[in-house]
């Protein structure tokens, strides 16, 4: 898998891939339309954040490269990459349980806080993606 290089985009599939964890400088790019919402992405080393019409939605510590995102009111799906373990946070449904798998292993139940947010820490090894299933339980 690679960086993506104009930071966001809508995949063949209908999926969403943002983020360049190669990048040295923060860069950003605002108002990217995608299924009738507007996106802005931040990424670069130190961080990947991305936002749905003002909204929080990802962010990893540091940076990543996300491919394939799909939301639904199931769940979320996604693959990440890095050049190293990374701290995910994700936007849920406040106080609900999510069952988390984890590069093909459950990582059990967990659940979100008054906030809605998950926190999820990853193994990355630099250039092995890691795909990540979180569905509400």
């Amino acid at each position: 898998m690679a960086v993506v290089e104009e930071l966001i985009r809508k995949e063949a599939d209908g999926t969403l891939s943002f983020g360049n964890y190669e990048l040295a400088t923060k860069s950003k790019r605002s108002d990217f339309e995608y299924e009738g919402d507007l996106y802005k992405i931040k990424t670069f080393a130190e961080i990947t954040k991305l936002e749905k019409n003002g909204m929080f939605v990802y962010e990893s510590v540091p940076g990543t490269t996300v491919t394939n995102m799909k939301c639904n009111e199931d769940g979320i799906t996604l693959t990440v990459e890095g050049k190293e373990d990374a701290q995910v946070t994700l936007e849920l449904e406040a106080e609900k349980e999510y069952d988390v798998c984890i590069h093909g292993r459950d990582s059990g139940v967990m659940k979100t806080n008054l906030g809605g947010k998950l926190n999820i820490s990853v193994e990355l090894d630099a250039g092995v993606p890691v795909q990540i299933a979180v569905v509400e339980k």
